[in-house]
This record gives C-alpha cells, structure tokens and sequence, in this order.
C-alpha cells in the first residue's frame, strides 16, 4: 500500500511504501528524512540532481540501518554544487554518482554533519566522485573525509581529482574520531593526474598534528591505478593502521609511513611495468612491519624509490622525521626495482640512522646485475638475516645476503617466484592473490581513460578555401586529425582550443599557415594540441610587442594538457620585439611539451616560456619538456624557460630532455633578460646532450632542493660561453654532471 507523508495539498507527494521513500526533489527528500525510521530507504528518483547538499541524518541500529540509495544505481547524478554529509548511527548510502560540478564546500562526502555530529557504524558504498574538481585548480577540497568511528568505505570510484587536496582522508582531530576502526576496501582510486605541487596525495590517514595517535584503520584490496598527484600515493600519519592487499598499477610516488608507530603494511602488490618514478614502500617511525609484499618494474629513487627506509630527526618535532626503530622487513619480493636506498635523506638536519631494525629473508632480482642498494648513512643498526640475490650480483652489504641461482617462473596469480624449493621461504608467499580492477569500485560503473590520445579519432580532410580550417576545427570531435591540402591558409581568427587535435599537412613543406592575431592557438581546458609537416610564417601577425603563436589560457586552468610540434618549420616571428613561440600562463600545467624536428628561425621571443610561477610555493608549469633534433637560428630569446621554485620536495618535476639539436645565434637579444640560451631554475632533472652551440649564450642552471640531476654531456660550444651551474640551497660544489663537452 502507497502511503503518503502530509495530508494537505500544498504538501509535496512523498510515496512511501512500508517506511521506503521515493523522493524527486531536495523538499521532499527533506520530508521523507523527517518521518524515516530504523530499517526505512529513502530512494532518489533517477535524474540529475543540480546543487543538491544532502544531509542525511539518523540513528539506526545494527539490524535495521537507515538508508539512501539510488532509484537504480548510477542513474542518480549529483552536479553542479552537490555534496553529502552524514551524521548518526547505522547509515547506509549507496548507488550516487557525482559529477560535471563540485563541492561548494571543502569536503564532497563527509562523515559528519558538523564538529559534534559525527557518523559511527555507518557506510557508503558504490558511490562514484568522477572529475568532480574544482576549477581552481589551487582551491583546496576533499573528496571524501571520515570521521566518526567504524565506518566503511567500500566499493567505491574515485577517478581524476585535478585540484589540489587529497582525493580521500581519515580525520583524527577529535577522540571521537581517534582508534576509529574504519574500513576503506575494494575501492577503485581511478587515475589521478600529475598535479605539479605538493598536495596530491591520493589517501592520507591522520596529518602530522595527530601523528602519535593511533587510527586502527585497515585499508585493504584497493586499487589504485596510475595515482600520479604527487610523491605520496598513501600517506600513512597515524599508528596501528591495517594496509593490506592493495594492487598499486604505474602509479607514480610509494605507500609512504610518514607518521605514526604500529603500522602493519601486508599482502600490497606494485606493477610498475618501467614507468618513470613508480615506486613502493617508504618507512619512518617504530615498530612498522613490512612483510609479504611485491614489487616489479619499479623506477623511482630517492624518497620516490621501490623501498626506502628514511633516517630521522633527533629529538624530531611531531611533524618532521622520526627515527626509524624497530622495523621488522620481511618476506618482500623486489624484482626490477632500480632503487633500494637505507638511511634515505641524510643530512644536516636528519642525523638518525635507523636502529634495532630487522631485514629478513626478501628476495631481491634486478636484470642488471645490481642490487640497487644505496646507503646514505650509517646501516649497523639494521639486522639484515637470509636475503638472497641471484648469481652475478655484487652485494653491497656483504653480510645476511647470500647470492644464489634464481630461476624465476610467472604464476597463476601473476607474480614471480623462484622455482627452487629451497628459496621457498624466500620473498612473498604463493597464496597471496592480487586484487584486479574488476573486482574493485561500482560494478555498474565503467573504467574508462579519462584522457583522449592524439590522432585516436577520424581523419578529416581540409580543402585549401577561405574559412576552411576553422570550420574544419569547430566541426571534429577529440582525438581527430586535420590533414590540409596543399597550398597556403590564412588564420583570422584566434583558435580557442578546448578538444584533443591534430593538424597536419598532407605534404610536408607544401601547408603554410599565416597566424592574423597575435595569438594562433589558445589552449583551454580539455586543449591539448599536436602539429605536424606544417609551416608557420608569422609576417601577417600584427605589429605589436609580446605576440605568442601558442599560448595556454590567461585563466588559470584545472585539466593538464599535452603539446606537440614535430617537424614543422616556424619563421618570421619578428614583427616587433618579443614574440614568442610558446608561453604558458599562470597555473597552467602541462604532462608533456614535445619539439622534435622542427625548424625555428628569425624569432625575437622566447622558444618555450615555462616560467609563470615565481611564488615560489613548489609549482610549475610542466612535468615532461623534450626538445629533441631541431633547428634554432636567429632566436633571439631562450630555447628554454623553466622555473620550479620554493623548498617543497613532494613533486617529481620537472623534467627537461633537450638532445641533438643544432643552435645558431640563440639567446643573445637584449630583452632576454637571463643572456641564456637555457634558463633552468629548480628543474629536478635535465639532460643536455648532444647539441650544437654555435655564437650563442649560454646554459644558466640554478638547483634549489631535492637533489636535482643536471647533465650536460657531449655538446659542442662553438663561440659560446660554458655552462653555468650554481647551488643555491647547497653549500660546496654543484653537483651537476658535465662531460666530453667542447667549449671553443
């Protein structure tokens, strides 16, 4: 029988059905919240819920939860400016999907509804946050935030948090949030893009002011794919925490134990498969445990590396680097793993060598031949007891590694073990079973890639006519190709690019394009652009100072974007004085920015201008910059601009590749106020290799922190200055590699 909450005609119609409540609108979900009771649903019709803030208050009980679900789930949208807070006991929360918005407040789920109302023994399950980001990209929110305590989190879909904040937390700022026994399982945390500061942490349990407090919170059988925010996947600052078989597939950073004592870490599988910075395990702290774990194809160093174990602070403060003591490591298997580093961070300032500390039985296999052990400080106060590595290895500890024959053979569950019975007590047990990506997350809701490739759509074919290349572009779709036909296009207007495009000449030298703005490109959020075969003669462009060919937005931009010219020639960009080839605007961030065998000649700008951010608040403008076989001839600006300044050390990048290029007549204009060819301040790894300088000015490196690799290797400086390193946050000599370079 229907039942009917209110009785008078102004009373919206809230049908009920033995305490269920079928609700289409924020008034009378309000309604039906006012008359549930233990073991009643309030259901949300299907449809798109525009800035709906739902509170869901109740107490249930253990055999009679409250709930709030989905009609069907997956058919209910939250957008716009929604969230859900919930408060009381025995809630249940299922089938929601969040997105096209974002929270208007700092928190998309919250368990609690304020300081004093919090949620005990409650869940939500099945839900999905899908790119609910805020479109500034520095305006800090959470996705999920738990308070409380015996709450789970299961289920679940966390996929493309763009803006700074962690995607999901655990909060102990009050006792009533402390020794909480929640459970965060089988979640699926979704790619996580490169934010370019700290801040991007995908998981974090505890902060530092509540670190010796103990969390008690498992995390098990998640899977976190291609989490690549910052230097912390999960950043673990709390004690007696449970992280147990979670898979970890080419995400970029380690499970880092930055806080708190007691920590059981168990069962976790890492697939790096090679993928630049992937890494494992970071322990800091007493009484860790750190067993049965495997790892692969890791290549991460430094605090990045596929195991770490940190020295500490003396006397450390609650927020800096306790003393690693009494560390049991055993039983992990290490395959491929580039870097194993002992006493990580030695310093001035972290003097504290690990002590009384156990590393027993893990079996360790690198292709190469090496045992990718770095020691950074004093070692004796670690225990190391039957660890093997295989024949051809030269330990660099001698003693507790044995080296032994290894055959290894992949098994059912995916791993390798060695097929020797006598190592069978070596490295992870056989009965671990990796969690994989079907198990995890709303079944109903797929895993598709987020980001759209180059040239993954259709071909369209341009015609040399008037207005033809801009309609061409208004018209494809993400992911398609412009191949223009022979002969020359003038650009009229500004192309605001908000999709993935490529344009390409169906000839190369045969497409000229002449920009008539000072700008030809305007990369927009969702812009991500890649030319090809083409030639660019910028004379038709206005006469005016400061005119760019490529730009990104001149509002701050939340969504990555990737860059691409190869093989074009670029000419006559000297209309008037600075006009630059690429300039990337403030708060904009690029993965990747690629040149390879393009042609620049006659350019009073800058090549590339990556260097907007002088807050100095550990940001910048791009991860990756290759510039590979090209060109350069009377450019009066820089080839490179990159900045990445302030004192953070969570970020990787950024990343210069600048190979087998030929200079002539760079860097040497007199707006280009660095008189360098090359300007590189903070940038964490760059090699120069292989170029050509010729009567140019020269390469200006400056390091700051995070022990940046700077190599300058194999070039020819003809007429041109050597390179200038300095340090200045390091005292002593830079710590740059120069070698068979020629300077004439």
């Amino acid at each position: 029988m229907l039942l009917m909450v209110g009785c008078s005609s102004s009373t919206p119609n809230v049908q009920s059905v033995t305490n269920e409540y079928l609700v289409s609108t924020p008034e009378e979900y309000r309604i039906a919240l006012n008359n549930i009771k233990p073991g009643g649903s309030i259901v949300l019709k299907n449809g798109t819920w525009r800035d709906f803030e739902i509170v869901f208050k109740g107490k249930g009980s253990e055999s009679s939860p409250i709930t709030l679900r989905a009609q069907t789930p997956g058919k209910v949208i939250l957008s716009g400016q929604s969230n859900l807070s919930l408060g009381g006991e025995y809630l249940v929360v299922s089938g929601l999907v969040f997105k096209n918005g974002y929270t208007p407040t700092g928190e998309v789920i919250s368990f609690r509804l304020n300081e004093d109302e919090l949620a005990y023994h409650s869940r939500v399950t099945e839900v999905v946050i899908d790119n609910y980001s805020n479109p500034e990209k520095f305006e800090q929110d959470k996705w999920v935030v738990m308070y409380g305590q015996h709450n789970r989190f299961d289920h679940s879909n966390l996929v493309g948090k763009r803006n700074a904040g962690v995607t999901m937390t655990v909060r102990l700022n009050t006792e009533s949030s402390q020794q909480n026994f929640h459970r965060i399982d089988h979640n699926y945390f979704g790619p996580r893009p490169t934010l370019g500061s700290n801040g991007g942490e995908t998981l974090r349990i505890g902060t530092s002011h509540y670190s010796l407090t103990d969390s008690l919170t498992t995390i098990e059988n998640n899977y976190f794919d291609r989490c690549d925010g910052e230097v912390e996947i999960i950043s673990n600052k709390s004690g007696k925490n449970k992280i147990l078989n979670n898979v970890f597939y080419e995400s970029r950073g380690t499970l880092t134990l930055r806080h708190g004592n007691g920590n059981l870490v168990e069962g976790n599988v890492f697939f790096g498969n090679g993928v630049d910075h992937t890494g494992g395990i970071r322990i800091i702290n007493s009484d860790q445990i750190v067993r049965n774990n495997y790892m692969e194809g890791l290549t991460g160093y430094r605090f990045g590396s596929g195991f770490t174990v940190m020295n500490g602070v003396p006397n450390s403060s609650i927020n800096r680097y306790h003393q690693v003591n009494n560390a049991l490591i055993e039983n992990n298997s290490l395959f491929n793993v580039d870097h194993f580093h002992l006493a990580a961070g030695s310093d001035a300032e972290r003097t504290a060598a690990p002590i009384n500390s156990r590393m027993i039985n893990n079996l360790m296999v690198n292709e190469n031949g090496s045992d990718g052990i770095s020691i950074f400080d004093d070692i004796s106060g670690i225990n190391f007891v039957g660890n093997v590595l295989p024949t051809g290895t030269k330990p660099t500890i001698e003693n507790g590694f044995s080296v032994q024959d290894v055959e290894l053979k992949r098994a059912e569950n995916g791993l390798l073990y060695p097929t020797s019975t006598s190592l069978a007590d070596k490295g992870v047990s056989r009965d671990i079973q990796p969690i994989s990506k079907d198990q995890v997350g709303a079944p109903w809701y797929p895993k598709t890639e987020s980001e759209v490739d180059f040239d993954s759509g259709k071909t369209i074919n341009v015609a040399n006519q008037k207005g033809a290349l801009l309609d061409g572009i208004q018209q494809a779709q993400s992911g398609d190709v412009l191949l223009l036909a022979d002969g020359d296009y003038q650009v009229s207007k500004v192309i605001k690019l908000t999709k993935t495009l490529t344009i390409k000449a169906s000839h190369p030298g045969k497409v000229t394009l002449y920009p008539q703005r000072s700008t030809f490109v305007d990369i927009a959020d969702f812009g991500n652009l890649k030319l090809v075969d083409l030639i660019i003669d910028g004379k038709q462009a206005p006469d005016s100072a400061g005119n760019t060919l490529i730009r990104t937005s001149r509002i701050p931009m939340q969504r990555n974007y990737r860059l691409e010219l190869l093989g074009n020639e670029v000419t006559n960009l000297d209309v008037n004085h600075s006009f630059h080839v690429f300039d990337a605007g403030f708060r904009s961030f690029a993965d990747n920015i690629v040149f390879n065998a393009n042609t620049f000649s006659n350019i009073t700008g800058d090549i590339l201008r990556l260097n907007k951010e002088t807050d100095d608040l550990g940001i910048y403008n791009a991860e990756y910059i290759y510039v590979k076989g090209n060109v350069f001839n009377n450019v009066e600006g820089a080839i490179a601009k990159v900045y990445r300044g302030g004192t953070d050390e969570s970020t990787f990048g950024p990343h210069l590749l600048m190979s087998k290029n030929i200079l002539k007549n760079v860097g040497k204009g007199k707006r280009n106020t660095s008189q360098a060819a090359v300007k590189l301040h903070g940038v964490q790894v760059a090699t120069i290799e292989q170029n050509q300088f010729n009567q140019s000015a020269p390469v200006d490196v400056e390091h700051t922190v995070g022990q940046p690799i700077t190599k300058i290797i194999d070039n020819d400086f003809s007429q041109t200055a050597a390179p200038k390193i300095v340090e200045l946050r390091v005292a002593g000599q830079h710590t740059a590699i120069l070698k068979n370079n020629k300077v004439h």
